[in-house]
This record gives C-alpha cells, structure tokens and sequence, in this order.
C-alpha cells in the first residue's frame, strides 16, 4: 500500500498506474474510517481496481454541526484500515496544499444540489463538487465511488462530470447496515443507548415505505405520512426532510414506480444529524 501526502507525488502516482494497464477507482472517505467505509474500498478494488483512498476533511464539505476534526483524529487508524481493506493508495493531503489560503475557484451544479439535503446544507454541495472536480483532474481515475447513504452526492458529481465532460464512471455501492438495521456511520460509535433507539427510526421507517409499496402502494403522500409517523414517535428526533424521489435526479415523484424510486430521510437525533435512504 502506497501512502503519499504531496498532489504532485499522487498525479505522478496514478499515471503511472495508468501506465501500467491499471484501472484507477477513486474513494474519497473524508475520514473516520469504519466498517461502511472499507465496505466501500472493497468494492472498488474488485476485479484488480487500484482503489485511491481519499482521507481528507474537506472543509467546503462540513458546516459547525459536522466539524472537520471528527474526521481527522485517527489518521493512522484510518491509513490502517483502509489498507486492510484493498486500497492500493492512501492519499491524505494537508489543507494548505488543496485549498491554500485565499482559495476562490468552486465548482458548483445548481439542480440537483438545491433538493434534500440542499436546501438546509446550502454550500454543502459547493464543497463536494469542487473536491471532487479537483481529484478528478488531478487523478483521472476511471471510477469515483460512493455509498448509497450519500446517493445525493454520487447524484450530484455524476451530473456535474456529465457536463463537464469528465471521463468518469460514478459509482453507488449499497448501504452497509449494522445487525439492527441502522446504517453504517461515523456517529454510530458516539451514540448512547438511547440515541441508537431514537437512530433506528429512521431504518424502521424506510422498511415501512418499502413493505407498503411490495403490497401495492403507489402514493407517495401515503408513504410519507407513515413514516413521518413512525418518526414522530421518538421525541428526540427532530424530521428535516421525508420525501419520495426519483434516484438520479432527487426530484420528487407523484407516483411510486417499484425498483425506480427512492425513499430518502434526514432528520436530527438530539444533536446528530443523520440521513439514510432505500430504493423502493
């Protein structure tokens, strides 16, 4: 496994890589790297993938209730782990040598970043597509991977490498989830007892949306209700958004189409701000 810090060192890197007949897949982890995570890096390795795991807290990407030092409190941890889990390379560089001071060039998609998450996280997105613009071109991997927990932001860099005409694959990988259903997270460990109980609502209500519309169910208003409900019965959880949307585009739908929909929720759990989906 390959450890590199300098921009240079790993555009150098990853053309030689190409050079060596080497598919390139790029993972970008933030940090706090756990079982979803290297989850993640597995898949992108299959298949003899040179897997490029990202450790860097982007801080275009969190805002003050997400801080950027979460991310960065166990670098070795996460150097570790990731390459226990295939990655080819680590690539962790400092804040000064991504975002120098003074830093002004974004890059920004201004459709599918304005629904869900957007709309409450509004530089959120900003943050994503201006990181990921600049792996791509410092990279050129053939892939950049995500996990479906974070499919808005997947959505989000397909489109922009769409128009941007970046030669990129997007990938989504599904949702890593814990024995009871909980999604696999960076918060998972920090979560009291009580907090856990209150997190597994949002799973709970994302398997009812799924149940209903197994047995027929097509209005997206019904869904909603019911899992609003199912959220409303835990006084810590506080709903930011309940919506049924169409997967690529985050834009609501008027009728559930079976296998082509999704059912995406984010809602606070006392301080925790959590988000999870199922494709429906």
């Amino acid at each position: 496994m390959n450890r590199i810090q300098s921009p240079r060192e790993m555009a150098d890197h990853a053309s030689k890589l190409r050079a060596a007949g080497k598919t390139v897949a790029l993972v970008p982890l933030m940090g706090s790297v756990h079982a979803g995570k290297t989850a993640l890096i597995r898949a992108a390795a299959a298949e003899g993938r040179a897997a490029v795991a990202i450790l860097f807290a982007n801080p275009f990407q969190v805002g003050p209730s997400d801080p950027a030092a979460r991310y960065t409190e166990d670098r070795e941890k996460d150097t570790q782990a990731s390459a226990e889990a295939g990655a080819e390379t680590v690539f962790a560089p400092d804040l000064a040598s991504v975002f120098p001071r003074g830093y002004g060039t974004f890059v920004t998609e201004e459709t599918i970043s304005k629904r869900l998450c957007g709309i409450s996280r509004p530089t959120h997105f900003r943050g994503v597509t201006t990181f990921s613009a600049y792996l791509i071109n410092l990279i050129r991997p053939d892939s950049i991977w995500f996990g479906q927990i974070s499919i808005q932001r997947a959505a989000v860099v397909r489109r922009m490498a769409e128009e941007l005409a970046c030669s990129v694959a997007v990938e989504v990988v599904p949702t890593l989830r814990e024995a009871d259903g909980l999604a696999a997270s960076g918060a998972n460990a920090s979560m009291t007892a009580t907090h856990r109980e209150s997190a597994l609502a949002l799973s709970r209500a994302l398997f009812k949306m799924k149940s209903m519309v197994a047995v027929g169910v097509t209005s997206p208003d019904r869904l909603v209700a019911e899992a609003t409900h199912i959220l409303s019965q835990q006084r810590r959880v506080r709903v930011i958004y309940v919506s049924v949307v169409d997967p690529a585009t985050m834009e609501a739908v008027r009728e559930v189409a079976p296998g082509r929909c999704l059912a995406a929720i984010a809602a606070w759990v006392d301080e925790l701000r959590l988000v999870d989906n199922i494709l429906l």
